[in-house]
């Protein structure tokens, strides 16, 4: 665990925010494939994601375990129990009874309070990433079928936003760090 300590925060934030890309191309080359009827091609693409998308909640735990330990690996295991639940559906030729919206929507909740109370991503991120989270579980009621669009555009808003910014800025590294030394158990 020390290497973790050890890393820089800002580089440890573009190479997440690379990570998240790559889901994000893999998500939409899965959606591309299946459209075209390459579903083989299409389930190992989403097989791939899923297992980058889980690397990421992963990578994420790490990052805002500074801010709220429990509220970290609870985000974690949510998102775990998502990418599970959709590897599931992958290769269940029967309608899931469980979407993984319902582990997706509580899921960017907790990453947008967690970004929301850490100090070193912008808090904006924080309240776009909550918004969609409530959209996603919004998109699972019978409100989904006013707002589909709606909800679409925000959730896509906020995770491309969330992934552009570690991209190209990180997180602010002094104040990771500082939030590291504060953490209880920290040395």
């Amino acid at each position: 665990m020390k290497w973790i300590k050890a890393a820089s925060a800002s580089p440890r934030g573009r190479f997440i925010g690379v990570i998240y890309l790559s889901y994000f191309l893999l998500a939409i080359l899965a959606q591309v494939l299946g459209q075209h009827r390459f579903s083989a091609f299409s389930d190992a693409t989403n097989l791939i994601s899923n297992i980058v998308y889980l690397t990421l909640a992963f990578l994420f735990f790490f990052l805002f375990r500074p801010v709220n330990r429990i509220i970290s690996l609870i985000a974690a295991i949510v998102s775990a129990a998502g990418c599970v639940i959709g590897t599931i559906a992958i290769f269940d030729t029967v309608t899931p009874l469980i979407s993984p919206l319902w582990f997706f929507g509580p899921y960017c909740v907790l990453l947008g309070y967690l970004i929301f109370k850490s100090t070193f991503l912008p808090r904006i991120l924080g309240v776009l990433m909550a918004l969609a989270g409530v959209g996603w579980l919004i998109y699972l009621s019978p409100l989904e079928k006013y707002s589909v669009l709606y909800i679409e555009i925000v959730g896509i808003l906020a995770e491309a936003s969330l992934m552009l910014w570690l991209i190209v800025k990180g997180v602010n590294k002094l104040k990771w760090e500082e939030a590291l030394r504060l953490m209880p158990g920290s040395t």
